[in-house]
């Protein structure tokens, strides 16, 4: 049996995108880990899925795995990805476009240079939505601590944006540890549906580093929802204002938070289209 896909990348954030509007494909663990492989695979960070609207008012369903098999709440540079295939495909000509995901409805708008905004919504700071475990914790300015065994106590913020995120300010984005840090927060206890770890280095007001260690994915080029929530954090905090440019390893996506929802604004592009024999 051989499956077509479409890679994409969003900001480095790279996918496998397969398209289910006229029949329905079954993403099992096994399928998500054989795709995402770099090796054995095609190579991707999560697996996409467009469907049919699910009910009036929506245009798509949209559904997202991650390369280690697990289906996960939201995407945003997958999201910027999803508008770019329906349009090129066709499916739609839109220039707004509302997918219906596991828990939200994102609606993402075509801008005239190419790059696409997504509607994220509201950030939620409600530990139990996160969910975040704080009991017994003494929090300090919104900042939660957990004692990793080599480190010390590390301070993390936290919010879901759709998806659960953990956001950490750092000095150094390059020297900071990632590959330690990032794993062991992911699967923390008090994340019960473990999370992602941003790093956020704050150059000015309008401008951030970041680093990204995703759920299930390990670190990524990029991650929308985690840009998100580290401007979110920011802006909360005081040391961010509403528009902010975030620099991460794969590009520059732009976040804006002024009103109730935040905005994500970043590009999204085809990398190639194929079969792969299953």
């Amino acid at each position: 049996m051989k499956l077509r896909f479409t890679k994409m990348q969003g900001a480095g954030n790279d996918f496998v995108v397969l398209d289910a509007t006229t029949a329905p494909v079954t993403v099992s663990p096994e399928l998500a880990r054989r795709l995402g492989d770099r090796r054995f695979g095609v190579g991707a960070d999560q697996i996409l899925v467009v469907e049919r609207s699910p009910g009036p008012g929506v245009d798509f369903g949209y559904r997202i795995f991650n390369n280690s098999g697990d289906e996960v709440e939201h995407c945003g540079n997958g999201a910027r990805c999803f508008l770019r295939y329906v349009r090129e495909r066709g499916l739609t000509a839109k220039t707004r476009v509302r997918v219906q995901t596991m828990n939200r409805i994102l609606e993402l708008i075509w801008q005239s240079d190419g790059r696409v905004t997504v509607d994220m919504g509201p950030p939620d700071f409600r530990l139990d939505h996160i969910p975040f475990d704080g009991q017994g914790l003494q929090t300090l300015q919104d900042a939660w601590p957990l004692v990793h065994p080599d480190l010390g106590e590390v301070w993390v913020s936290v919010v879901s944006m759709g998806n659960p995120q953990a956001v950490l300010r750092v000095d150094d984005v390059d020297t900071a540890p990632v590959d330690k840090l990032g794993p062991w927060i992911e699967s923390h206890p008090r994340f019960a549906q473990r999370v992602n770890v941003g790093f956020m280095q704050v150059m000015s007001p309008h401008e951030v580093r970041l680093r990204v260690y995703e759920r299930g994915a390990g670190e990524t080029l990029a991650c929308g929802t985690g840009a998100c929530a580290a401007v979110v954090v920011g802006i909360q905090k005081g040391w961010l204002q509403p528009r902010v440019d975030v620099h991460a390893r794969g590009g520059l996506l732009t976040i804006e938070w002024a009103a109730a929802s935040v905005l994500m604004t970043g590009p999204a592009q085809t990398v190639f289209e194929g079969e792969i024999e299953l």
